[in-house]
């Protein structure tokens, strides 16, 4: 159930944090015509399963599913012709999937079992990475997920060399009475795991809806004429964001109506050099070499207008056109402040007192000299 108060998802099988925009909300029920389900566990990690048995299921209703070996809990993410659209999206090999199925909605004995198990997983966590580190494993135990009936644990890690951690899965399942997976995953899944909040002020897209993660490269920020500033480029997980892709398309698109080289403009002030280019307003900033080093902004047809006119000898004029307006360093300029504002003043009490002393060191003076 939802809170009220801050539409915040209280289900422990999510995240706390405020929730998302729910647009299949709208969408009729279409679990009839498929018993594909889609199962949410802990984290981003999903699975889909058969509802044989026909039961009614609705979204975030927790449920029992089968698993190698024993079985867990999740919680339903999508039914009917949606999961079935999911299934054929994310998964390659269809033919081959290793379906499990729903066995009953939870019960409140499974669901308490199931928070026993889960309540483990932080001191295991912790332990784990002692044993790793005594070990000297070079590796970093990112997260651990118990399953339901709390036999069996993943634990999901993070290294850059091949690790033999055959001593290690000994230890663990000696010290922690479980059956141990380990699960090898990078660095943007386990910010998908953790989840944030990312510059733009909203959760992830990771941690959301995202599920590939393809590499993402600099050539990306390049193209689209971003600064290639590395604080900025990069994400939580310390790689180049996956939102430079989001509209790459659009600008390369955009790109394919400029020349393929941004040459010098001779004009009647002068030569003017590429400065700044605006892709999508298909704008292009030049500065004249003159001292005054203006900036205009012309619209592409004029460039090529004027490339063409200096093909023929002739210097096109830059008046008229619309000059870039200069930086403002600082915008909360208020003008000069009177440095007497800084200065403590001095308390009435002790400057009536200095007065008092400097009165008496001079009548003491001038005793002395009578004497």
């Amino acid at each position: 159930m939802g809170c009220s108060l801050c539409n915040t998802n209280t289900d422990s099988s999510r995240p706390v944090m405020l929730d998302t925009y729910d647009w299949l909300n709208d969408i009729p029920d279409t679990s009839y015509e498929s018993n594909i389900v889609e199962i949410r566990f802990k984290g981003t990690r999903k699975e889909f399963f058969r509802n044989e048995e026909g039961i009614h299921l609705k979204r975030d209703e927790l449920v029992v599913v089968s698993c190698s070996p024993g079985h867990d809990v999740g919680a339903v993410s999508l039914t009917g012709r949606l999961a079935e659209l999911q299934f054929k999206r994310k998964v390659k090999n269809q033919e081959g999937y290793d379906w499990n199925r729903i066995y009953r909605k939870a019960m409140p004995g499974d669901v308490i079992k199931w928070e026993k198990a889960k309540s483990r997983e932080n001191e295991v966590m912790i332990r784990a990475r002692q044993i790793a580190n005594e070990l000297n494993i070079n590796m970093k135990i990112s997260d651990v997920e118990f399953r339901g009936d709390n036999t069996k644990a993943i634990f999901y890690y993070i290294a850059d060399q091949r690790v033999d951690f055959r001593e290690l899965i000994r230890k663990f399942a000696s010290e922690f009475s479980i059956k141990i997976e380990m699960m090898q995953i990078g660095a943007r899944q386990e910010a998908a795991r953790i989840g944030a909040v990312g510059s733009c002020g909203r959760s992830l897209c990771c941690s959301t809806w995202r599920t590939d993660f393809s590499s993402v490269t600099t050539d990306a920020a390049i193209k689209q004429g971003l600064s290639p500033n590395a604080e900025k480029m990069t994400g939580h997980c310390g790689k180049l964001k996956c939102c430079l892709t989001y509209e790459l398309d659009q600008y390369l698109e955009a790109q394919e109506d400029f020349p393929n080289e941004l040459l010098t403009i001779e004009t009647d002030k002068g030569l003017a050099r590429h400065f700044k280019t605006d892709i999508l307003q298909k704008k292009i900033s030049y500065k004249t070499d003159h001292a005054d080093g203006r900036i205009f902004v012309l619209d592409l047809e004029d460039v090529k207008k004027f490339l063409n006119m200096n093909k023929r000898g002739q210097k096109p004029s830059i008046e008229g056109f619309a000059e870039l307006a200069p930086k403002q360093e600082n915008m909360m300029n208020v003008g000069n402040l009177d440095e007497k504002f800084f200065s403590k003043p001095t308390p009435a009490k002790n400057r009536t007192q200095r007065l008092v002393k400097l009165k008496s060191s001079s009548i003491h003076k001038k005793t002395k000299s009578v004497e």
